[in-house]
């Protein structure tokens, strides 16, 4: 990574960092870009070279994570079937963002998610374009399993596990639980909407 690359990392830390502090000081609606990137320090202008809108702040490493569970299909191995590649997708685009349950900007998200309906329309057009893209692909890596339909089933019940195992740990921010517990819990939810889907591949190895 150049000098360039880790200036615009730190700059766009600092841009999250500034807008979680802001939002939760003085509210979402109340907060402007012009706010962020003062407390930021650098220009509005600039603002926009990381972030297209206001809302986006609040899932920074969207396009990181799709990338990252992308690879992992692309990069099959032999004798895996799609929900052992899925399982191991989740957890490869998870590292990607690791702190996100830690820093306090998992439970911002969720809280404006239900009360900001620019925040929630903007997590809903996320999800569903990942949620499509990866059925797409899994779809191409395993032509003999998987059509279009049955890939996004598989998709839609692994996304309907992860999505409903945050909705009930981030509900109660105060709850005394760290983030690997969260995340343990939200594997074994995963692991549990996916069990049919498993017990097959489990049974093919065999």
């Amino acid at each position: 990574m150049t000098v360039r690359d880790r200036k615009r990392v730190r700059t766009r830390q600092a841009l999250v960092v500034a807008a979680v502090d802001l939002f939760e000081r003085h509210g979402y609606e109340r907060t402007t870009i012009a706010d962020i990137a003062a407390a930021a320090e650098i220009g509005t202008r600039t603002f926009f070279s990381y972030f297209a809108t206001k809302e986006e702040i609040l899932f920074p490493e969207t396009d990181a994570r799709l990338r990252a569970a992308i690879e992992v299909i692309e990069e099959r191995r032999p004798g895996d079937r799609p929900a052992t590649v899925l399982l191991r997708a989740w957890e490869r685009a998870d590292e990607v963002d690791e702190d996100d349950l830690a820093d306090g900007l998992a439970t911002l998200r969720h809280r404006l998610i239900n009360e900001v309906p620019a925040v929630r329309g903007r997590a809903l057009q996320f999800y569903c374009d990942a949620q499509i893209e990866i059925a797409r692909r899994l779809a191409e890596t395993f032509p003999d399993e998987l059509d279009e339909v049955s890939a996004t089933a598989l998709t839609g019940a692994f996304a309907g596990a992860v999505g409903g195992a945050l909705y009930v740990l981030l509900r109660e921010p105060d709850r005394a639980m760290d983030p690997a517990a969260r995340r343990d819990m939200v594997r074994r939810a995963v692991r549990t909407a996916l069990a049919p889907w498993l017990e097959r591949a489990h049974q093919a190895a065999e």
